[in-house]
């Protein structure tokens, strides 16, 4: 009786997938994102807020927003709060500009309310997602291959700043970067002998092997814990309410506005159509009902204590594994929830297990690229700087923004009027209103 629910709300034979590689799908989405669990609660720790609540905060609004999608989306599209928006949040908008953590709540909870009205409501974040050009939307799948390659070679240590060439390579000599390296030869190797649950595997040998090396650290490990209280965080962004209306917390709310609208967007976009969820016309099915998940997590997390929530890239390794429907989200969902009581035993996994895997997906990734005719410099030109933007600066939505203005003005240049929609002026023109409020 179970298995036919499950066939009827998911629709799992239509989308060529079963229970099981949905399961396994949601494992791996979520090993590859559980250090938001510990990271974000150490960034906005250092906002004055209390580690154990935000910890609660994270998962609580994680799950909400995994069950929306997963549920009434029907998408494998995993949500938590955003890497990049709480620095913002603790360093910025708290450390530098001297607002109190509650009144960053307090943005963020308008941030949700007005995205919510303004633009998921009135379908305009659905109109940009069907609006961008097949060449840009294969780009930036693309180019989200190549941040998500980034961050894990960062991650493994493989990759590390120089202050003269920015980037260098890291030192072997270091346990953790070695380790790192043998999980990359691990998950490959595993992925090219075609093994089903190759990336999670992968994982797991790789935090294995860990254990005699010293990087997964087993020492007073605890299986089971009691989640911490949500009580320091939980409701406080009412106190900061009164502040959301001066001059400088208005740009704040704005600037959360459209990281949170390009990140998801571009997410969203490259995700899916990787995964070859577009339609013939490269248009996202229930578009609107996707990005209602993390407008309504957002909503959800500042209430609970948290930062924006976003789509995740990380989804992308679920999909790799097969994951095609919300039934991948729900299993995110449950985990994260069961996480507030296993947060030990999902901290020994070290960053050099997950790094691997971020690498491999990369690689998954890169795929549309050979579909984008770089012939045309007309297309060839902004599907190249939205590709290069987003690990060059760091961040999906630089992509978005370079690839957007860039098509726009070169086909403006060229008079092909024809090619450029309203909504892609639109954008254009917020594009360019970003710069003078950055």
């Amino acid at each position: 009786m179970q298995g036919g629910w499950l066939e009827r709300k998911f629709a799992l034979s239509a989308n060529r997938t079963t229970m099981r590689t949905e399961v396994l799908a949601g494992l791996t989405t979520f090993m590859t994102m559980a250090y938001i669990i510990f990271v974000n609660p150490s960034i906005l720790k250092d906002a004055g807020m209390d580690f154990g609540a935000v910890m609660v905060a994270t998962c609580l609004s994680s799950a909400a927003a995994c069950l929306i999608m997963g549920l009434y989306a029907n998408y494998p599209i995993a949500l938590a709060p955003g890497m990049g928006i709480n620095a913002f949040f603790a360093y910025t908008v708290v450390k530098a500009m001297g607002y109190s953590w509650q009144a960053a709540l307090a943005a963020v909870f308008v941030d949700g309310v007005l995205t919510l009205l303004l633009l998921t409501m009135t379908g305009a974040r659905e109109a940009i997602i069907n609006s961008v050009p097949m060449s840009l939307k294969l780009s930036i799948s693309a180019g989200i291959g190549l941040f998500l390659a980034l961050i894990g070679l960062q991650n493994a240590g493989i990759v590390v700043p120089n202050p003269v060439t920015l980037v260098q390579l890291g030192d072997f000599s270091k346990p953790e970067v070695l380790l790192a390296a043998i999980g990359l030869v691990i998950t490959g190797g595993l992925v090219v002998l075609r093994v089903r649950g190759a990336l999670l595997l992968g994982i797991i040998a790789t935090t294995l092997i860990g254990i005699p090396m010293g990087v997964t650290k087993t020492a007073g490990f605890r299986l089971v814990s009691l989640p911490p209280s949500l009580a320091p965080t939980f409701g406080a962004f009412v106190y900061g309410l009164k502040d959301v209306l001066t001059v400088g917390m208005i740009t704040i709310v704005f600037t959360f506005i459209f990281v949170d609208l390009f990140d998801t967007v571009g997410t969203i976009i490259g995700v899916t159509s990787k995964a070859g969820m577009l339609d013939e016309k490269g248009r996202l099915p229930r578009a609107n009902r996707a990005l209602y998940s993390d407008t309504l997590g957002t909503v959800i997390g500042s209430i609970l204590g948290t930062s924006c929530v976003t789509s995740y890239i990380e989804s992308a390794s679920g999909m790799a594994e097969g994951g095609r429907t919300g039934l991948t989200a729900v299993v995110v969902a449950i985990l994260f929830i069961l996480a507030t009581f296993f947060a030990p035993l999902v901290g020994i996994v070290p960053a050099a297990a997950t790094a691997p895997v971020l690498v491999i997906v990369g690689v998954f990734m890169i795929e549309p690229i050979m579909k984008i005719d770089f012939g045309d410099y007309l297309e060839a030109i902004p599907a190249f700087l939205a590709l290069a933007m987003m690990p060059f600066t760091y961040s999906i939505a630089e992509g978005i923004i370079w690839g957007v203005l860039s098509y726009v003005i070169l086909h403006a240049v060229a008079r092909r009027f024809e090619k450029i929609s309203v909504t892609m002026w639109i954008l254009a023109a917020v594009c360019l209103l970003r710069f003078f409020v950055h």
